[in-house]
């Protein structure tokens, strides 16, 4: 297991001495579950507050949807977007809690970073900016770094590709993302992060079919024994759906119990940050499985 601290910036740190929860809050018009929910700053801060009173550690902000096929949205776009939902929600729940921007852009991180946030949440894992791991390194703050097999408008969901993913070549998928996840964290850490403000993430639902996002969740003790927190972001994902035995129109938000099952399963597994839609829940199961895993 893993234990101790992740360092994030403004001098916190997130305890991952057990399971630390962060709430998903989209600022977007098109997310796959929550698109729209949150149209203005203030509804935003009140989500946030709600999530922080909920038992979660942090949010994430988002201005960018990241679901299969998916354009991308401009630099100004995003930042007229999150900065004004981010000092709403600082100024709501105070300097304590956790903040993340989750973006690929670097002009957009800069700008969250200014308006409160101290974590930046990079799916491209640095690739799409190249000034994204230097301003992680300049600003000192927290860096999320996600495996994805492509940008998400040419990505597909699990149970819809015409050809799937093929990691054979590399080992299989845990091996395949096991190696980029290194050499990326080689290349912040190259780029002046330190390692203790790094959380790698294996990409649950991006380039990988519902049987590949199942085996990466079994396989976290491999990514685990890179000696950094794993980030489980499988919240309402479609292959959550598939893996309960439900069809791929099942609405996301009748995806919560399937979620909860693969998100305990992962936590087991070896995952110790959470980054979901539903943190009551998540905060009462985790707790629950913590609280047994912590008796053996």
């Amino acid at each position: 297991m893993t234990h101790g601290s992740w360092q994030i910036g403004h001098g916190k740190s997130v305890g991952i001495d057990r399971p630390a929860v962060f709430a998903i809050l989209n600022v977007t018009p098109d997310s796959f579950s929550d698109g729209g929910e949150l149209p203005t700053p203030a509804a935003a801060a009140a989500a946030a507050e709600r999530a922080i009173e909920a038992g979660a550690v942090g949010v994430d902000v988002g201005g960018e949807s990241t679901r299969p096929g998916a354009e991308p949205v401009g630099v100004e776009e995003q930042i007229r977007r999150v900065v004004p939902a981010i000092e709403a929600i600082r100024r709501a729940i105070g300097v304590m809690a956790a903040v993340s921007v989750d973006t690929t852009s670097a002009a957009v991180a800069a700008a969250a970073i200014d308006a409160g946030a101290d974590i930046i949440n990079d799916v491209s894992a640095g690739r799409d900016d190249e000034g994204m791991l230097p301003l992680a390194a300049a600003r000192g703050v927290g860096l999320i770094l996600m495996h994805r097999l492509a940008p998400p408008r040419q990505d597909r969901y699990s149970d819809q590709y015409d050809a799937p993913p093929d990691y054979a070549a590399e080992g299989g998928v845990v091996q395949a993302v096991r190696a980029f996840l290194a050499q990326r964290v080689a290349d912040a850490q190259a780029a002046g992060v330190v390692r203790q403000r790094i959380v790698i993430d294996p990409g649950l639902g991006f380039g990988k079919t519902v049987e590949q996002n199942l085996g990466l969740i079994a396989g976290t003790p491999e990514l685990a024994g890179m000696g950094l927190p794993v980030l489980s972001a499988l919240s309402r994902k479609s292959f959550t759906a598939r893996a309960a035995g439900l069809g791929s129109e099942t609405p996301p938000r009748e995806r919560l119990a399937a979620t909860i099952g693969l998100s305990v399963a992962h936590l087991t597994a070896g995952a110790r940050v959470f980054r979901v839609h539903d943190v009551c829940e998540h905060v009462q199961a985790l707790g629950a499985a913590w609280a047994a895993m912590a008796s053996k």
